[in-house]
């Protein structure tokens, strides 16, 4: 089970960071990643991150602002989310894959959490 939090209004220019928890006693073993959904739009990749941490993936336009991190011994993993664009409002969701490969999370998700509101304010 993931559960997301930290979404919010916002200002553009600003930050948040967005939090996901997870249940599974195998966290340190799945490749998170967050994606969003604008109104209207599909669901998009975000960024991802694998196993240890140590290998990331960002979606081009969120390169350069946005951070993907994990705790593994607290289960959890974060997005930092710096110089919000308006463009950027969405629900996003964080998502888990069972695999080796910190890439494939981007073609197949085996895990959802509820999505998290983030609003950015032009």
């Amino acid at each position: 089970q993931l559960q997301a939090s930290g979404g919010g209004l916002v200002q553009a220019g600003g930050s948040l960071r967005l939090s996901c928890g997870a249940s599974a006693r195998t966290f340190s073993t799945l490749v998170m990643g967050w994606f969003r959904q604008a109104p209207g739009k599909e669901r998009e990749f975000v960024a991802g991150i694998g196993w240890t941490g140590s290998s990331t993936a960002y979606a081009d336009s969120v390169k350069g602002r946005f951070s993907i991190s994990r705790d593994n011994a607290k289960n959890t993993v974060y997005l930092q989310m710096n110089s919000l664009k308006f463009e950027d409002t969405a629900v996003y969701y964080c998502a888990a894959a069972a695999s080796r490969d910190y890439l494939s999370i981007r073609d197949r998700v085996n895990y959802w959490g509820q999505g998290t509101l983030v609003t950015v304010s032009s």
